[in-house]
């Protein structure tokens, strides 16, 4: 039920927010923040999270998704072009059930290459220069696409 567990001020997600833990950041707005997944299950995985604290998609105010979904789908074409990938996977867990890890809801944004299996969620830790050089080329990418 909505509600029921309540939102954590102190989640990752909520630190990288308030600017306590830094992340390989790609685009920012008044409401959405874009940065690479730590833990990629694929080159190029970034993740897009809203500025409203929200745990999953089950609480959230239905209008954190007109801010959340442009950006999810600016950051995919990106990812896409950037990567020269096949095409996006766009993934959200919602409750430890499903697989959803930090209680701030959050969008996956992974690139994905016909015939490159994807590594698993929430697995090995990737290297931090290679983060900052996928971040710089979905930067460079966001130039090109709307």
């Amino acid at each position: 039920m909505p509600g029921t567990i309540p939102y954590d001020p102190e989640n990752i997600f909520s630190k990288i927010l308030k600017g306590q833990i830094p992340c390989h950041a790609i685009y920012e707005d008044e409401h959405t923040l874009a940065f690479m997944d730590i833990m990629p299950q694929a080159e190029g995985h970034a993740l897009v999270i809203p500025k409203t604290p929200s745990r999953n998609l089950l609480d959230a105010d239905p209008t954190t998704f007109m801010w959340l979904m442009p950006t999810v789908q600016k950051i995919a074409r990106a990812a896409k072009k950037a990567f020269h990938a096949d095409g996006v996977k766009i993934v959200q867990y919602n409750e430890t059930a499903a697989g959803q890890t930090v209680f701030h809801l959050h969008v996956h944004v992974i690139p994905i290459k016909d015939g490159v299996p994807l590594k698993p969620h929430g697995g090995k830790m990737e290297d931090g220069g290679k983060l900052a050089h996928n971040a710089e080329m979905i930067r460079e990418a966001l130039k090109f696409v709307s």
